[in-house]
């Protein structure tokens, strides 16, 4: 029998690939996250990811009132990368303690299902800068799961979180990952804008691998 895993799935091209890594050597159980997120349709997406993947999923809820993000507060703009160059100062898209509110959560998923990991598609080479997706940060986290649980093998993974997005294609291409199935723009429109972090991001990614990328 496979031990049990927590996956936070937010259907994008990092933790569909982490998912598809750990899918066939774990009982995978995907939490999906809507926080009020802008790009509310990632949320269907990673649906459809665990559906596809043949993963049971929970959807959890969450509100933030007080905002602090250009992903929940409609009334901020979505910076738009003009330049191409990603990295320096964090930008108005970091949602505040957002992967420490995800992570919470999982740990009580994991704790009250007996899993044993929580996989988290984290990135700390092509990405925005999030200091919440740092290894230093999960590490310490670690920390915190071993002090304040009481199954104290709980632990988290990041397969990927050395991975450039031309390796993370790549991997995904091998593991026969449903890009079709993924969505990472932030804007929250029907199809992808192309401007934002995430959309270049991700572009970089299969254009550096040599993959085409059937959303775009």
């Amino acid at each position: 029998m496979k031990n049990k895993a927590i996956v936070l799935l937010s259907g994008g091209l990092d933790s569909t690939t982490t998912l598809y890594l750990v899918k066939n050597k774990y009982k995978c159980f995907c939490l999906i996250f809507d926080y009020g997120q802008r790009h509310r349709k990632e949320i269907e997406n990673a649906k459809n990811v665990a559906k596809t993947a043949g993963c049971k999923y929970n959807v959890v809820k969450i509100f933030l009132p007080w905002k602090g993000s250009s992903l929940i507060d409609k009334n901020k703009k979505i910076p738009y990368n003009k330049s191409g160059s990603i990295g320096g100062k964090i930008p108005s898209t970091y949602v505040p303690g957002r992967n420490t509110i995800f992570l919470s959560y999982a740990l009580s998923f994991a704790e009250a299902i007996g899993a044993r990991k929580i996989f988290i598609g984290a990135n700390s080479l092509d990405f925005s800068g999030y200091p919440d997706c740092r290894p230093k940060y999960f590490r310490n986290f670690n920390r915190v799961f071993k002090i304040g649980t009481r199954n104290k093998n709980i632990k988290i993974e990041t397969p990927i979180i050395y991975k450039t997005k031309k390796d993370i294609v790549k991997l995904g291409t091998k593991h026969k990952v449903p890009f079709e199935l993924t969505w990472s723009c932030y804007s929250g429109g029907k199809h992808p804008c192309g401007k934002c972090d995430s959309c270049i991001l991700r572009a970089k990614g299969f254009k550096e691998a040599g993959e085409e990328d059937p959303v775009s």
